[in-house]
C-alpha cells in the first residue's frame, strides 16, 4: 500500500474568480505588458487568440497548482489528471534543480462549481516516473507511460491512493525521452491503443520477453518490416497485443473513432516543414525511413520526389501508405476524435489536435476519398501571434463535452530542454455561458449505461462499456435499440459492445448489411477483433460498393492466404486511389507469388496496356516482379519509367541487378545514367560491363550532381577537367565542397598543392578557398606551411588560416596552438576556430588554454529585453549556422533547419539554444562517436543503420557517406552536442537572434 498524500492548499486563487470575467486585451494594450505580466497566469488568456468567437476560453489550472504538464485524461467525475515533468531529461540538463522526491501525477477538481480548479491531489510521486510522457484513467487503471516502462496503478477502492503499481510493458527505448513510449487512449471495440516515436526500439512483456506478431518475430525496430515508431493496441488485461502500423518518426498520440479507424500526428526531422497528420491503415508503413534498406529520407535515390515534405515520408516509394494532411512547421501533441455535441457543428466528429511548435490548437475534418481521405485545416487557439510560450501538449474531451487542452508553457517545446521549471496551465474550451458542471454518472442501469456509452469522455465510454458487457443479455435489447434508431456513431458504440454479447457474430453479419458504409467498416473490424474465419462472408464484402469497405477487407486478409478474395478486390481498384493499392499490398504480403501469376493470368497478355495492372505490377514483391518491371519500363523509356526503376529497388538485390543489366542493350542513353546511378557496384571486385559504360558515359552526363555520384562510384580518374571546374564554379557551394572531396580522393592532395603555388594571386587564394574545404590532416598540413610562413603575403595567410577549420583539421591546428608555432597575426583566426571547434575536448581545452578572455557569462535577461540589427544578425547567422543549417535555400543541410525557428522557439528558446546547445538536442542530430576497426574514429550524425552499412553525416556536410558495417568498431552516443558554443558577444547574439525571430512562414 502507497502512503497516502495529502492535498495541496493553494493560494492565491482569488485572480481566477469567475464573478466577473474581466475584457481580454487588444493587440495595443497586450503589447505594453512586460515580459513577466505577459507570462502570468492573469494575462494567460490575453496571449492566446481565440478563432471562434462563439467559444470561450477560460483558465481552469496554473501554477502554482501543477508545472510543466505533458499529458492529461480527465476521469468520468470531470477531475483532470496530469503527468508532470519537473525532472525533465536532468541528465542533459545539470543547470536545472531536481525535485528530489520525484514527478508527480496529480488529480485537479473543481469542488465548488466555479469552473476553476481548487483542490490538487497526489496520486502518486516518484522518481521512477520522471518525466512521464501518458497517462490514461480508465476504471480502477491508471497507464503511465515512461520508457523504458509502462506502469499500471490500480485504485480499487476508489480513495486516490493506487493499491499497486505492476509493469504492463518493459524494454522500450527512450529513456526520458521525447519519442519513447505516449499515452494509452480507449477505443469503441474495448481495445486500448498506444504508440511510441522512433526512440522506441521494441516492445515487451514485463518478465522481458518480446512482444510477437503473427508469424513469431519480434516486434522491434531489427526486425523486418519494423522500423521506428509504432503503433499496437490490445485487450485491456494486457494480452493479444498486435502491431498496426510503424515508420513514423515522433507519432506522439494515437486517438480513435467509434468505428474503429486511428488517427495520428507525426514529427518531421526537425525544421523540415514536414510535420503530417495520418489516417492509420491497419499493417501499413509510413515512410519514415526506407523499408528495404533503412537508409534516412535524405538518400539520393531514383525518382526522389520533388518536394522535402514528399521526399520526408518517402511517398513515391511503393509500400508507403499515404499521409492525410501536411501541416509543415510543427511539434505535434496531443491528438482526439471529438464525439461530442457541446462544441459546434464544424467540429464534431473531427480530429482535434494540439501542435506545440507553432502554439496552435486545430482541427482536421475529413471526408472519404476513395479508400483514404482527404481533410482541410481549422484554427481553434493560436498563441503565435502573441505568447510563443503557449505549448499546448495535449488535448482532451470532459464529460461534458468541452474540451480541456493542457499547456507546457515554455520558451521551447521540449526535444529535451526546457526554460522554464514552474509554470503550465490547463484550459477549458467551451460554447459561451456553459457552466463546468459534471454530475455523478450512475452504472447500475441499463438505461443509464446507454446514455453513458454515448459520452465522448473516454473515461465514461469505457466504464459504461465494461459494465454493459458485464450486464451480458440484460442490456441486449437497449443496445440494441440504440443500433437501430441511433446517430451512425452512437450506433457503432452500441455494435461493438453487442459484438462481445453471446451470438456476437450475428450481429457482425446484420451489421456488414447495413446502408452505412461507416457501419459496414466496422462490422470487417469486427470480424477481425473476433477472430472469425469465414471467407464465404470475406468474398461477400470485397465486392462491397464501398472503396472504404474493400479497404478493411483487405486488411482483415493480412497473414491469411485467400486468393479469390485478394483477387476480387483487385477488380475494385482504380488506377490512382493509392491508400486502396497499399491496402491491396498489405493483404498479399507474403502471397505475392500465389496472387500475382492468378491476376496477369486473369488479366490477359495485354496486361501491360492497362495502368491498374502496372500499378499491381508497381506494388508487388513476387519472385519475377523485377522481371516485370523490366518489361514495363522496355515499353516507355524516358523520365516515365523512374517510378518502375524505383520499385526495382525493394526486389531481391539479385533479381535487380539482373534485371538492370538485362536493360542496358535496349534502353535510352537517359536510361542507361539511371542504371549506372542505381545498381549495386563492387569496387573491390567490379563488373567489367558496368565500368566500362561509366567510363563511356561519364563526360556526356549534363546534370552536375549525377556526374559527381557516377564519377565517385566507380571512382573514374579521366574526369579531371570537369571535376576541377566544378571544384571552382561558384553557383553551388554544396557540389564545389563535393567536387574537392571527389578530387582529392582520386589524385591525391600533392595534386591540390600544386595549385596554392599559382603565380597569381588571386587564383591562389580562390584555390585555398576551394580545396581547402577538404578536411582532413593533410589538408591541414598543407595550409598550416602556408599560414606559418611569415613571408607569404598577408592575403594569403589569412585565407589559408581562415580554411584550417574542420573536425578533422582541428587537431592539427590544436597541437600547433599548444606549441606556439602560430604566428601572433594569425592567431585571433585560429582561436576563434579553436573556441568554438566541432571537437568538444579541443574546445574545453582551447578554454583553458586561453584563459578567462575567451570565457563568455550571458545575462539572459537583459539580452531577452533587448533588440539587436537584424541586418547584423543576417550576416552572423552566414557566418557560423549556414556552416551546418539551412535557411530557404542557403546553407548546409547537416543539423535541424532553421527556416521557421522563429515559429517553433520563443526569444528565450533561441538564446539558450545557441548558449546551450546541449540541452536541446533534437532528435535524430545527437552526437555520434564512430569507431572504425582500423583505429581512426570520428564524430557525425547517423542517419541509419542498413544490414550491411552505417549511413552518417559528417560534420558541416549535407552529404551522406557509407561506411561498411563490418568495418565499424561502435557506435556511441555522446551527451555533447554536435553544434559548439560560438564565442559571440552579447551584442552579436542579440543580433543573431533578432535575426533568427523573422525566420517565421
Amino acid at each position: 500500500m502507497f502512503k497516502k498524500l495529502t492535498i495541496l492548499s493553494l493560494l492565491g486563487l482569488s485572480l481566477f474568480s469567475c464573478e466577473k470575467k474581466p475584457e481580454l486585451l487588444n493587440d495595443e494594450a497586450y503589447s505594453k505588458l512586460s515580459e513577466e505580466e505577459k507570462r502570468s497566469p492573469e494575462h494567460a488568456l490575453d496571449g492566446i487568440i481565440l478563432a471562434d468567437d462563439r467559444l470561450e476560453l477560460t483558465l481552469f489550472a496554473s501554477e502554482p497548482m501543477m508545472s510543466n504538464p505533458t499529458n492529461m485524461d480527465i476521469d468520468d467525475r470531470g477531475r483532470v489528471w496530469i503527468a508532470e515533468a519537473y525532472n525533465y531529461r536532468t541528465t542533459l540538463n545539470p543547470r536545472n534543480p531536481t525535485r528530489a522526491e520525484g514527478d508527480r501525477i496529480l488529480i485537479l477538481e473543481d469542488t465548488d462549481g466555479d469552473g476553476v480548479a481548487d483542490e490538487s491531489k497526489v496520486f502518486y510521486q516518484g522518481n521512477d516516473i520522471n518525466a512521464a510522457l501518458g497517462i490514461a484513467v480508465l476504471g480502477d487503471k491508471v497507464y503511465v507511460s515512461v520508457s523504458p516502462y509502462v506502469y499500471v496503478f490500480t485504485d480499487a477502492d476508489g480513495d486516490d491512493v493506487p493499491e499497486k503499481k505492476e509493469i504492463l510493458f518493459e524494454g522500450v527505448g527512450g529513456v526520458q525521452h521525447d519519442h519513447g513510449m505516449h499515452a494509452f487512449t480507449f477505443g469503441p471495440d474495448g481495445k486500448l491503443y498506444f504508440n511510441y516515436g522512433n526512440a522506441g526500439e521494441g516492445l515487451h512483456n514485463a518478465d522481458g520477453t518480446p512482444i510477437l506478431d503473427p508469424l513469431g518475430r519480434p516486434v522491434n525496430n531489427q526486425t523486418q518490416p519494423y522500423r521506428e515508431g509504432m503503433v499496437f493496441r490490445m485487450d485491456p488485461d494486457g494480452s493479444d497485443v498486435e502491431i498496426l502500423g510503424w515508420n513514423f518518426r515522433n507519432n506522439y498520440e494515437v486517438a480513435t473513432d467509434s468505428y474503429g479507424r486511428m488517427w495520428q500526428s507525426d514529427n518531421d526531422d526537425d525544421g523540415n516543414r514536414s510535420t503530417r497528420i495520418n489516417y492509420v491503415m491497419d499493417y501499413g508503413n509510413y515512410g519514415f525511413k526506407d523499408e528495404f534498406t533503412g537508409a534516412g529520407w535524405r538518400s539520393r535515390r531514383i525518382n526522389m520526389e520533388d518536394s522535402v515534405y514528399q521526399q520526408h515520408w518517402h511517398l513515391n516509394d511503393p509500400g508507403v501508405v499515404p499521409n492525410l494532411l501536411q501541416t509543415y512547421a510543427g511539434s505535434p501533441t496531443g491528438i482526439l476524435v471529438y464525439e461530442g455535441k457541446l462544441l459546434p457543428e464544424e467540429y464534431q466528429n473531427q480530429v482535434i489536435h494540439s501542435d506545440a511548435g507553432p502554439n496552435i490548437v486545430r482541427a482536421y475534418p475529413a471526408v472519404p476519398s476513395g479508400a483514404g481521405f482527404t481533410a482541410k485545416i481549422i484554427n481553434l487557439l493560436d498563441g503565435n501571434s502573441r505568447d510563443n510560450w503557449f505549448r499546448p501538449s495535449d488535448v482532451t474531451v470532459a464529460p461534458d463535452g468541452s474540451l480541456f487542452i493542457s499547456d507546457w508553457y515554455d520558451p521551447g517545446v521540449g526535444g529535451h530542454a526546457m526554460g522554464d521549471l514552474d509554470k503550465g496551465r490547463v484550459y477549458r474550451l467551451a460554447p459561451k455561458e456553459i457552466d463546468y458542471k459534471i454530475g455523478k454518472p450512475d452504472y447500475t442501469s441499463v438505461s443509464s449505461l446507454i446514455n453513458l456509452l454515448q459520452n465522448p469522455n473516454r473515461a465514461t465510454h469505457f466504464k459504461a462499456f465494461m459494465a454493459l458487457v458485464a450486464k451480458g443479455d440484460e442490456a441486449k435489447d437497449a443496445l440494441e435499440k440504440l443500433f437501430t434508431d441511433g446517430e451512425s456513431r452512437m450506433r457503432a458504440r452500441a455494435f461493438w459492445v453487442l459484438t462481445k454479447l453471446p451470438n456476437g457474430n450475428d450481429y457482425i453479419k446484420t451489421a456488414a448489411s447495413d446502408n452505412d458504409e461507416n457501419i459496414r467498416v466496422a462490422a470487417i473490424r469486427a470480424y477481425r477483433n473476433n477472430k472469425m474465419s469465414d471467407v464465404s462472408f470475406l468474398l461477400e464484402m470485397a465486392g462491397d460498393e464501398s472503396a472504404q469497405v474493400r479497404r478493411e477487407v483487405a486488411l482483415a486478409i493480412r497473414y491469411k492466404s485467400a486468393p479469390e478474395v485478394w483477387l476480387k478486390l483487385v477488380d475494385g481498384y482504380e488506377s490512382g486511389d493509392r491508400w486502396y493499392l497499399e491496402a491491396l499490398g498489405i493483404a498479399a504480403e507474403g502471397f505475392w507469388d500465389d496472387y500475382l501469376p492468378l491476376y496477369l493470368d486473369a488479366t490477359g497478355s495485354g496486361w501491360m496496356e492497362s495502368q491498374e495492372a502496372k500499378d499491381i505490377v508497381w506494388r508487388s514483391r513476387a519472385t519475377n516482379t523485377a522481371n516485370l518491371l523490366g518489361k514495363i519500363i522496355l515499353t516507355q523509356p524516358g523520365r516515365d519509367n523512374q517510378t518502375y526503376y524505383r520499385a526495382l529497388d525493394f526486389q531481391s538485390p539479385t533479381a535487380k541487378s539482373e534485371t538492370l543489366k538485362s536493360l542496358l542493350a535496349n534502353v535510352t542513353e537517359e536510361d542507361q545514367l539511371i542504371i549506372l546511378r542505381q545498381i549495386n557496384f563492387d569496387s573491390e571486385n567490379p563488373d567489367r560491363q558496368i565500368l566500362t559504360l561509366a567510363k563511356q558515359t561519364a563526360g556526356s552526363i549534363a546534370d552536375d550532381r549525377d556526374f559527381l555520384d557516377v564519377v565517385s562510384k566507380y571512382g573514374l580518374t579521366d574526369q579531371k577537367a570537369r571535376l576541377e571546374k566544378l571544384v571552382y564554379q561558384s553557383e553551388n557551394n554544396q557540389y564545389s565542397q563535393m567536387a574537392a572531396g571527389i578530387y582529392g580522393s582520386l589524385y591525391g592532395i600533392a595534386d591540390i598543392e600544386k595549385s596554392f603555388d599559382n603565380t597569381d594571386q588571386a587564383k591562389r587564394i580562390l584555390a585555398i578557398q576551394k580545396f581547402g574545404t577538404i578536411d582532413n590532416e593533410a589538408m591541414a598540413k598543407v595550409l598550416a606551411k602556408i599560414y606559418t610562413n611569415q613571408s607569404e603575403p598577408l592575403e594569403v595567410r589569412t585565407v589559408a588560416m581562415e580554411a584550417a577549420k574542420g573536425f578533422n583539421s582541428e587537431p592539427y591546428l590544436w597541437e600547433l596552438a599548444k606549441s606556439d608555432q602560430i604566428p601572433a597575426d594569425m592567431l585571433p583566426i585560429a582561436q576563434k576556430i579553436l573556441l568554438s571547434s566541432w571537437n568538444g575536448n579541443i574546445r574545453a581545452e582551447a578554454n583553458a588554454f586561453f584563459g578567462d578572455s575567451a570565457k563568455n557569462e550571458y545575462d539572459i535577461a537583459k539580452m531577452t529585453a533587448a533588440t539587436g540589427s537584424v541586418e547584423n544578425g543576417k550576416t552572423i547567422a552566414s557566418n557560423y549556422c549556414l556552416a551546418c543549417h539551412k535557411v530557404g535555400n542557403e546553407g548546409i543541410d547537416f543539423g535541424p533547419g532553421l527556416t521557421e525557428i522563429g515559429d517553433k522557439l520563443s526569444k528565450e528558446g533561441l538564446f539558450n539554444s545557441i548558449i546551450n546547445p546541449s540541452e536541446g538536442m533534437g532528435f535524430g542530430y545527437e552526437t555520434q562517436l564512430v569507431k572504425m576497426k582500423d583505429g581512426t574514429e570520428f564524430t557525425c550524425i547517423v542517419n541509419s543503420k542498413t544490414e550491411n552499412d552505417l549511413v552518417v553525416k559528417l560534420l558541416g556536410s549535407g552529404e551522406q557517406k557509407i561506411y561498411k558495417l563490418v568495418d565499424v568498431e561502435s557506435v556511441t552516443q555522446l551527451d555533447e552536442s554536435l553544434m559548439p558554443k560560438f564565442p559571440l558577444s552579447e551584442t552579436e547574439l542579440v543580433d543573431l537572434v533578432s535575426y533568427l525571430e523573422t525566420l517565421r512562414k
